[in-house]
């Protein structure tokens, strides 16, 4: 390669170095800003910091955490607070750009809903009503907290629980939850609040068929349907098990 060439080569990538460095948001830009950042259009050292892109550190200047959801980056009180918690104080580290791109050109790329749950301090991603207004629908109205026990932090839907794994609620069973899981506790269930069983009446009934486990109820009654008891261990229907 002759030394004119490489003289041609070495000046154009100055130049682009320090076309680079001037205007950036010509030459690298990935795209417009967000509405809210656009007055830093022409200023993407404001965010970004050479050779390492941008940091969080750069955003707090605007953004306090402490702030954010109740205050504007003027510092004026939002008439309407982004949620019910401000969330950001409870992450476990201030890494802005692992939710949030602000470049539209990239918004493709850009994972949506991508917030991991994980990024919060634990005794904060327990809490789901604290950011999340539960749903309104006739079944979770009967339901305060213990979303975990149907749902994950990973999608809402599909829930995670099959009530008919473990009982079908038929017509014969159309009864609040709190009716079976007390205080809304769905760990455990009771069949009493409205069988007119007793702990002794059941125990009486079962030993008299040579049935000594029945503490148990859902081992053995899948349904209203009194042809169809299992007995634990047994996938095979017992036919007439009032016999």
């Amino acid at each position: 390669m002759s030394r004119l060439l490489k003289a041609v080569i070495a000046v154009n990538l100055v130049a682009l170095a320090l076309l680079t460095f001037v205007y950036p948001h010509f030459m690298v830009g990935p795209g417009s800003l967000i509405a809210g950042h656009q007055k830093l259009e022409t200023n993407c050292f404001a965010c970004h910091t050479a050779f390492v892109g941008a940091s969080a550190d750069k955003c707090q200047n605007c953004h306090e955490p402490g702030s954010i959801g109740k205050l504007s980056s003027a510092g004026a009180p939002l008439a309407k607070p982004l949620t019910s918690m401000p969330f950001h104080q409870e992450l476990i580290s201030q890494d802005c750009m692992s939710c949030h791109s602000d470049h539209s050109g990239v918004t493709r790329y850009h994972r949506q809903g991508g917030f991991d749950h994980a990024l919060l301090k634990k005794e904060t991603a327990d809490k789901c009503e604290s950011c999340h207004k539960s749903p309104s629908d006739s079944l979770h109205k009967q339901i305060t907290g213990n979303c975990s026990q149907c749902h994950t932090q990973k999608q809402w839907t599909p829930a995670a629980f099959d009530h008919n794994k473990y009982f079908v609620l038929d017509s014969d069973h159309n009864a609040p939850c709190a009716t079976c899981h007390v205080r809304n506790n769905y760990n455990t269930y009771t069949c009493y609040g409205c069988h007119e069983h007793t702990p002794a009446n059941i125990q009486r009934e079962h030993i008299e068929e040579g049935i000594r486990k029945f503490d148990n109820c859902v081992e053995c009654h899948r349904s209203a349907d009194e042809d169809d008891i299992r007995s634990p261990g047994n996938n095979q229907k017992n036919k007439g098990g009032d016999d």
